[in-house]
């Protein structure tokens, strides 16, 4: 099945939109080929703000924030998940601002075992498991655990007296398919978080990377339908190879054009696959190297 990307993003970089009626993005200048043209920060709310992903570390980015709520009150920082292009400028935010930081918890896995894309020093001030809310004046926000992407990574459902979205992090990202990378990441569990977000009605997704998402129920579909196809296609490749590494799989898989610059993010998710072809029975581990079954 074909993904109906999304890709004409036309935002300036620092500059404020209004993407839905209490909800403003702000696209941070850290472009690449896993962020796009970079990482989304939304302003929820009118005088008293939440900030939804802080990003990186950068200090143009934190201007950008700061000069979009001049005369407001920002209050609240949410964060999805713990990878460098999202959590990192909470610090800055909140002592800046004083405001309070909410997320699932610290990254999970540890720098020593693989999860060295994490943000190893956020600690949020107040932890939200899965369905917690946090409420402004005229919004509430209710936390869906979606790890898969990151082990701790949060969707947040926002309704208002206007509209209903979610904030859909990295879990589902309208310009391009999600890395699921290892240990951290979790193709079963990311499945798993695809069919939780599937059974909702929402009508907008407001992503962590590209453009938004709407009616994004076909969208979610289509992800999911990719998946299993890929997940067939290793397989296949596995049993005609009889023994490979992910990284060895790479090209038949994905074929001779695939950007050089994502081989290992490539390679990463096909051990995802792996792993859960594993957990299945349908493949088995040797070493670093898979056997199908």
């Amino acid at each position: 099945m074909t993904i109906p990307f999304r890709k004409d993003d036309s935002l300036p970089h620092g500059e404020a939109e209004q993407v839905a009626p209490l909800v403003r993005r702000i696209l941070c200048a850290n472009p690449g080929p896993f962020t796009f043209r970079g990482t989304n920060t939304y302003l929820i709310g009118r005088g008293e703000v939440a900030v939804l992903d802080p990003g990186p570390a950068d200090a143009a980015h934190l201007a950008a924030i700061l000069r979009a709520t001049e005369g407001e009150r920002i209050t609240r920082i949410l964060v999805t998940h713990t990878h460098r292009d999202h959590s990192p400028g909470a610090a800055a935010l909140a002592a800046a601002t004083g405001a309070v930081t909410y997320g699932f918890g610290p990254h999970l896995t540890p720098a020593t075992e693989g999860g060295e894309g994490g943000d190893h020093s956020f600690r949020p001030d107040i932890t939200l498991p899965d369905g917690g809310t946090v409420e402004g004046d005229d919004w509430r926000a209710t936390a869906l655990h979606t790890p898969g992407h990151c082990a701790n990574h949060l969707c947040f459902a926002l309704e208002t007296d206007a509209d209903e979205v979610l904030f859909s992090g990295d879990h589902v990202m309208s310009w391009s398919t999600t890395v699921v990378s290892p240990p951290d990441g979790d193709m079963s569990a990311y499945m798993a978080s695809l069919a939780k977000l599937a059974a909702r009605d929402d009508r907008l997704y407001l992503p962590g990377h590209g453009p938004p998402l709407p009616e994004p129920a076909s969208f979610v579909a289509a992800l999911a339908a990719h998946r299993r196809e890929r997940e067939a296609k290793v397989l296949d490749a596995l049993r005609a190879a009889r023994r490979a590494t992910a990284r060895e799989l790479v090209g038949a898989v994905y074929g001779p054009e695939l950007d050089p610059r994502l081989v290992n993010g490539a390679a990463r998710s096909l051990l995802a696959h792996l792993i859960k072809l594993e957990r299945e029975g349908a493949a088995a581990r040797d070493g670093d190297a898979f056997e199908g079954r």
